[in-house]
Parts: C-alpha cells; sequence; structure tokens
C-alpha cells in the first residue's frame, strides 16, 4: 500500500523541515545535478508534485517562466509559498497526486517528480505517471530523482522507481545518474510521430 497521509503529516507537526532540505549538503547536491541535468535552459510551464517546503521549487523557478508547485500536506504548501512569496511566477497549491492534478493549466514542458514515487503502491505509481506523461507537451522534459537506499516507509528504492518509468510508452530516457544515493532519470516525451526529441547538442547544430 501507499505509504499513508498520517505519516508526512506527523513529521510535519514534528519539525518544519523534516528532512533538513534547506540544509544538507546531500540535498544541495543533489539538487545542482538535477538542476543541471536539465536539457532545456528554460521552460515555459512546469509543474513539481511534492514539492514539501519548496527548496527545490526555489531553484526551479529561476528557469520556468511559471511554475506551480504542489504538496498534500498544508504545512509544507505554506512554508513553500512563504519560501518562494517573491517569485510572481510561482504558483503553491494544497494538491495529493494522481488524484488532484492541475486542470485547465494545459500542457507543461516541464515534470519534476523528486522523492515522490517511492511512497506509492503500484496502482497510483502508474495513474501518477499516466498522468504526467499526458500532461507534457511532446519534447517536455520530465525529472524523476529518488533516494536509493531502502526505508521502511518507502514502498520501494530509487533504482526500482527508475526501472518503472523507464518502462513508461512515450518517453525517451536522455540521461540517467545512479549515484550511490540516489538515482535521477531525465526523461522527454516522444513526438507525436513517436521518434526521439533533439538532444541539446542536436538543437545547436553541433551533430
Amino acid at each position: 500500500m501507499s505509504t499513508p497521509p498520517g505519516y508526512f503529516a506527523t513529521l510535519y507537526a514534528a519539525s518544519a523541515d523534516p528532512w533538513d532540505l534547506a540544509g544538507r549538503w546531500y540535498e544541495q547536491r543533489k539538487y545542482a545535478l538535477t538542476l543541471a541535468s536539465l536539457p532545456r535552459r528554460r521552460y515555459r510551464a512546469g509543474f513539481e508534485p511534492g514539492c514539501s517546503v519548496g527548496v527545490l521549487t526555489r531553484q526551479l523557478a529561476d528557469r520556468c517562466d511559471r511554475l506551480i508547485a504542489a504538496d498534500r500536506i498544508s504545512a509544507a504548501v505554506a512554508a513553500a509559498a512563504a519560501r518562494t512569496d517573491d517569485l510572481p511566477q510561482v504558483d503553491v497549491r494544497c494538491l495529493a497526486v494522481p488524484d488532484q492534478w492541475p486542470e485547465g493549466e494545459g500542457s507543461f514542458d516541464l515534470v519534476v517528480l523528486s522523492e515522490l514515487l517511492y511512497y506509492f503502491d503500484d496502482a497510483t505509481l502508474r495513474a501518477t505517471l499516466d498522468r504526467a506523461v499526458a500532461g507534457l507537451e511532446p519534447g517536455g522534459t520530465l525529472v524523476t530523482v529518488h533516494w536509493n537506499h531502502p526505508v521502511p516507509e518507502h514502498v520501494r528504492t530509487g533504482p526500482e522507481v527508475a526501472g518503472a518509468v523507464a518502462a513508461v510508452p512515450g518517453l525517451y530516457l536522455l540521461s540517467e545518474l545512479r549515484d550511490a544515493d540516489f538515482t535521477l532519470q531525465i526523461l522527454l516525451r516522444r513526438n507525436r510521430d513517436g521518434s526521439a526529441p533533439r538532444s541539446p547538442a542536436e538543437q545547436e547544430g553541433l551533430v
């Protein structure tokens, strides 16, 4: 079964930043690698569900004209909104994916699933990935990054998440980083004819 919502509510009741996302060098390094792996310099519209207290959100905002960030826990939403209050392009919402998804927003060219999918059972994982792919425009970027080590409250590990994501139809794996501690994937939604989108080097005429 998916990790129950009460687990997260308990964590945020005990700490404003349960995983010390703002302080740990591990997190800072992971975020830097995530941002460096994005194949585009700029994105039109991004979506980051499971944003927690908004540390990555603030960094993603530098690359997005518009960014919707969401979390299911109200304390996390409040913290993320406060952290990004000076960034008019950021909209922080209380949503529980996959059942709640931004409606009427059009397609995204960036969806970031960071430290989220390992909480989901098989059905919820599939539903989340289906909605993420459906909401991506052709050529859009899907980012997944997850902790590799077993945790009692996690349904699966980072490599197990990566295997499930790589098997989703309609996606092209551009790059993958298998760090000792986390697995980072950059996937692109295939073009309407099924072909792979151009790589950054191809876009600039280098190959």
